[in-house]
């Protein structure tokens, strides 16, 4: 298992990282701040809109939709798991 860090916009759905960093700054910053995004903060992906643009996503207990372009100015470390690997961290049994 390794673990990668890429802009919340990348994180797939059903995955789950930790915030690291908001490159956002000024108001955008501050919105982002009083929704729950702070740094350690669980995020996990839920859904993509048909169309791609907003996502929803579970902080802290909560569901919120942010646009690509305010996703992309939030930095998440999340795991990668081996293909032998399950999210747990338990190697999974490999099928011939």
């Amino acid at each position: 298992m390794n673990t990668k860090t890429l802009a919340l916009a990348q994180l797939p759905v059903g995955h789950t990282g930790r915030i690291d960093t908001l490159l956002a700054r000024g108001m955008t910053r501050r919105r982002l701040l009083d929704l729950g995004l702070i740094p350690g903060a669980e995020v996990k992906t839920i859904r993509r809109s048909p169309a791609g643009d907003p996502t929803a996503y579970l902080i802290r207990g909560t569901v919120i939709a942010l646009r690509e372009e305010v996703a992309r100015q939030v930095l998440v470390h999340t795991k990668i798991y081996s293909s032998k690997e399950d999210s747990n961290g338990s190697v999974k049994p490999c099928m011939q």
